[in-house]
């Protein structure tokens, strides 16, 4: 192998054994698990587990499996662990968000660390000073008991959409919020209300949802027929929550965009299969998790593993347009 990667056989025992960082270059390494490849090398994983005193595997925890989100999450960060020879075994809370049963009780041993979503952070209470490394996905980023944290630009995010709407010339609008205490929807709701005060005369109204498609289309509908404070756009917490809002318009008989405007937060396939598509903040599932596993490699490794928050982009389709009047 040594040969074929044009390396020492030293630098090949570092790379196969996960412990190249800071002595070898990453262009050298690649080329090492390059050659691996080639050969059809495989390692032993069961001796090196006993040899490093590891058992090579992470706990990936979300909320559920109810959306694409968490799946590319899982995508990104099991991609990382292969490249260094770990697994990535999937908690999803079985209740959805909120409380669930202690998964570490049995597994604690047979994990080497966890990662973890803040809106599972009710099934983490075991973990948190239980001596497993914690990396922490789209949450605060002042949590004591995260040794790091990766979070996507959600503020940065809404604001985008927020300017957005007003460009258009919005000034009344309504935020269909889900009804989840979570960091990152009181990000959201902090980011759309601080833009919004900026701009004389332009007002939010908060109306609540649980994440799912039926509640958001009844808060769309109590929403769109609010005498007092008529919107001329939606701007939902996800997705999920804003094609509720579509079906709340379409059984109103309003038109999208040219009676309402409807916002999502996601950019889940869902996003480009409404009609009119959605305008939506797209998120970068996949790097997040990446970046998660890279975080806990790096602690397991006994470097610092350096937060992360990731860009995000304004995705402009045909759900908003300019006001009518």
């Amino acid at each position: 192998m040594a040969r074929v990667a044009g390396v020492s056989q030293a630098t090949v025992s570092l790379v196969l054994g996960d412990k190249w960082r800071g002595r070898v270059s990453e262009r050298r390494a690649e080329a090492v698990r390059e050659a691996a490849r080639q050969l059809g090398y495989r390692p032993n994983l069961a001796a090196r587990s006993l040899r490093l005193g590891r058992t090579r595997t992470a706990l990936l925890v979300v909320p559920a499996l109810t959306t694409e989100f968490y799946a590319r999450v899982y995508t990104g960060a099991a991609r990382v662990a292969a490249e260094h020879g770990f697994g990535v075994v999937l908690y999803p809370s079985p209740e959805g968000i909120g409380p669930a049963r202690d998964p570490f009780d049995s597994a604690r041993a047979s994990l080497d660390g966890v990662i973890a979503s803040s809106m599972a952070a009710d099934a983490l209470a075991a973990v948190r000073g239980g001596g497993l490394p914690l990396v922490m996905l789209d949450s605060d980023p002042a949590d004591a008991a995260a040794a790091a944290t990766v979070n996507p630009d959600i503020a940065g995010g809404m604001r985008r959409m927020a300017r957005h709407l007003l460009a258009l010339g919005h000034r009344r609008v309504t935020h269909l919020a889900a009804d989840v205490d979570s960091w990152t929807f009181r990000v959201r709701a902090r980011a759309l209300a601080e833009t919004f005060d900026a701009v004389p005369d332009a007002v939010v109204r908060t109306v609540s949802a649980a994440l799912s498609v039926d509640e958001g289309r009844r808060a769309a509908e109590r929403a769109l027929t609010d005498p007092e404070h008529r919107p001329t756009a939606l701007v939902c917490d996800d997705d999920i929550l804003a094609a509720g809002a579509c079906k709340a318009a379409h059984r109103l008989g309003l038109r999208i965009p040219d009676d309402i405007s409807i916002t999502g937060f996601d950019d889940l396939a869902l996003a480009s299969a409404l009609e009119p598509e959605l305008t939506t903040v797209r998120l970068p599932a996949v790097e997040v998790g990446a970046h998660g596993m890279s975080a806990l490699l790096a602690l397991l490794e006994g470097h610092p593993a350096d937060g992360a928050e990731l860009p995000v982009e304004l995705i402009v389709r045909g759900s908003t347009g300019a006001p009518r009047g």
